[in-house]
């Protein structure tokens, strides 16, 4: 079964939009999402407008703060230092690449834990490590939404993982262990992939290598998950070869129109549950549960 990421998105937002107009009827105040973009990469300017568009049709107030490439590091630690200090702002995001002299590191702590929505901030990482899902990165909070929606257990599974980035393949690994999935996690140093491969009744890939893993790779009715955005010629591919696995796999996500959606609508959600912790604080009163889907 091929996974329609664009309709479990559609859901998500449209139950988010119905979350964020009885939130402004509250408080008369919306969300509001602030995305820094150090340099000149047109392709991510094109995905953070793109976005925006997503942000505007939900209710979500979207803010670009562009920075030229030549920009100093201290140049954008004052950019979010500003953003930290806005109480009109609830979520902030940095875009990433960042020019190669920018410290990447440096720039995720410089992010206030409480609008982190990707939670990139060594704190939020560490709450995750702890088993607190508070704050979780949006791809990974995608991974395990979709398998959720479609009632596959992870349970005493046995996953593996293909990518060990900070930001997906690690913080995906320790939400499956709190669901007490059998967690492997494969890397570029791994030895015979294909023998760890074989063995995932759910595999995800997320190395950002197109088209890596193959038939031979997958075993039969496995759950194949493609977090992978990689551009060949002028073609979007994922990390799997998909024509030649949508047949064996009992579930299978497309690139595009897989987990992409489903994380642009999980940064929407983030945005949302970042705007009522602090709104809470901001009014000095209570909030009740508002949100009108799963946190997941």
């Amino acid at each position: 079964m091929i996974i329609d990421g664009k309709k479990i998105a559609s859901k998500i937002q449209e139950d988010t939009k119905k979350e964020v107009e009885e939130l402004k009827a509250r408080y008369h105040q919306s969300p509001c999402l602030a995305t820094v973009v150090a340099g000149t990469d047109e392709p991510s300017k094109l995905y953070v407008k793109k976005r925006g568009k997503i942000c505007d049709e939900i209710g979500i107030i979207s803010k670009m703060h562009s920075l030229p490439d030549d920009s100093k590091e201290k140049d954008v630690l004052e950019l979010i230092g500003k953003l930290n200090n806005d109480k009109n702002v609830h979520g902030i995001i940095v875009q990433l690449p960042l020019p190669k002299h920018i410290d990447k590191r440096k720039i995720s702590e410089a992010v206030s834990p409480e609008k982190d929505v990707d939670c990139l901030n060594p704190l939020n990482i560490g709450r995750l490590a702890s088993g607190d899902e508070t704050a979780t990165p949006c791809t990974p909070k995608a991974v395990i939404l979709i398998l959720e929606k479609l009632g596959i257990k992870i349970k005493g599974k046995n996953v593996v993982i293909v990518g060990r980035s900070k930001i997906v393949g690690r913080p995906l690994a320790l939400m499956l262990i709190n669901r007490d999935a059998t967690v492997t996690i494969c890397h570029t140093k791994t030895k015979n992939l294909k023998e760890h491969t074989r063995k995932a009744d759910i595999l995800i890939a997320a190395a950002g290598s197109p088209l890596l893993i193959k038939n031979e790779m997958v075993k039969e009715n496995a759950v194949v998950v493609d977090v992978g955005i990689n551009v060949v010629g002028s073609k979007i591919v994922g990390d799997v070869d998909f024509e030649n696995i949508k047949n064996k796999a009992s579930f299978i996500t497309p690139v595009p129109g897989g987990v992409g959606p489903v994380t642009v609508a999980m940064l929407m959600k983030s945005t949302v549950e970042a705007f009522k912790q602090q709104v809470v604080r901001n009014h000095g009163l209570g909030i009740r549960n508002t949100t009108l889907t799963p946190n997941y």
